[in-house]
């Protein structure tokens, strides 16, 4: 059955403890000092503690959106009829994470599972929740969390200044106000790029053999190339859904790109005409948790921006895969 709307009724964030300063990494890698700030944007980022895994870092940043939804509009958990959890470093390989998840949050009705969309995680899960959420009538629960720190190459200045762990959650709930939740979404892939971020040796197609030893470690193969085709597909994808609901640049009152690096984010909201005031950023000091930067950032910028009935809210992000697109959603 259609509903009038959805509405974001809590969101949540968290980040590990560890704080890991550029001086850190510029020292091990002998480069100088400035040099990954300069070229990104980052000045520390966050890394999980030994032990830690996804589920962990997820549930405090999930029970924050849950408990706000609760204070807000009095939501019971028994009403959130779907848990997803976009993460590309899960607990394990096989079971899916997001069972745990739901089953550590007390959550007896959800369905749950996880969603590998990269960077384009939680766009994906947001889009797909928000189809739910208005077919059945339930609430559901939308979690990005990844500890990537794990899956750097500690010798490679390309992954090690960027990547960091975070995690960040929404609750999409109906709502009586027509015309409030997701107004248009662009959803895109792009596969003649799949081989530009990749953990190669993991996965079916291992290079290695089952007996290879260590961890798999991310490669970046064309920093230059991911950033072109980065910009571009945010930037189509937002002309798409703005095109698409009506709307104009200039009638976005918060635009929340995915923190990639500063120059992407830049790139981006300069393409579409987007002035720093309204641009939403994490990035300095929590660096890029993939997925999980867009549920982050909107979180964590929540108490200094004041979000309020109406406003407009544009998310965008790009990743490996190639996978991407934006959302528009009014509050």
């Amino acid at each position: 059955m259609s509903r009038a709307g959805t509405r974001i009724a809590g969101h949540g964030h968290h980040a590990p403890d560890r704080v890991v300063a550029n001086a850190e990494i510029e020292g091990r890698l002998g480069l100088a000092a400035g040099w990954i700030e300069s070229r990104t944007g980052i000045r520390a980022r966050r890394y999980a503690a030994a032990g830690e895994a996804v589920s962990d870092i997820a549930l405090p940043a999930a029970e924050m959106a849950l408990e706000m939804a609760h204070a807000a509009c009095g939501l019971p958990r028994a009403m959130i009829g779907l848990t997803l959890l976009a993460t590309s470093t899960p607990d394990h390989l096989l079971p899916p994470t997001a069972p745990l998840l739901a089953y550590r949050l007390g959550l007896p009705a959800s369905g749950a599972a996880d969603l590998t969309g990269a960077c384009a995680g939680f766009l994906y899960a947001y889009v797909l929740a928000e189809g739910f959420v208005r077919a059945s009538g339930q609430a559901a629960l939308v979690v990005a969390a990844n500890i990537l720190s794990r899956r750097i190459d500690p010798q490679d200045a390309s992954t090690s200044a960027l990547f960091a762990d975070a995690a960040g959650a929404v609750v999409i709930a109906p709502a009586d106000r027509a015309g409030t939740g997701l107004l248009a979404s662009r959803l895109a892939s792009d596969g003649s790029g799949y081989d530009l971020i990749q953990i190669p040796d993991s996965g079916s197609r291992r290079t290695g053999g089952e007996e290879r030893a260590g961890v798999p470690r991310m490669v970046m193969r064309d920093g230059r190339a991911v950033f072109q085709r980065a910009v571009a597909m945010m930037g189509d994808a937002c002309r798409h859904v703005l095109d698409q609901a009506g709307l104009t640049p200039d009638e976005v009152t918060h635009f929340v790109p995915h923190q990639a690096n500063g120059r992407i984010v830049s790139a981006v909201a300069d393409r579409l005409g987007i002035a720093p005031a309204r641009t939403l950023s994490t990035l300095a000091e929590f660096g890029n948790s993939s997925a999980a930067t867009l549920p982050f950032t909107l979180s964590a910028c929540a108490g200094a921006r004041g979000y309020g009935e109406g406003d407009v809210l544009l998310m965008a992000a790009a990743g490996a895969g190639l996978t991407g697109g934006a959302a528009l959603v009014r509050l």
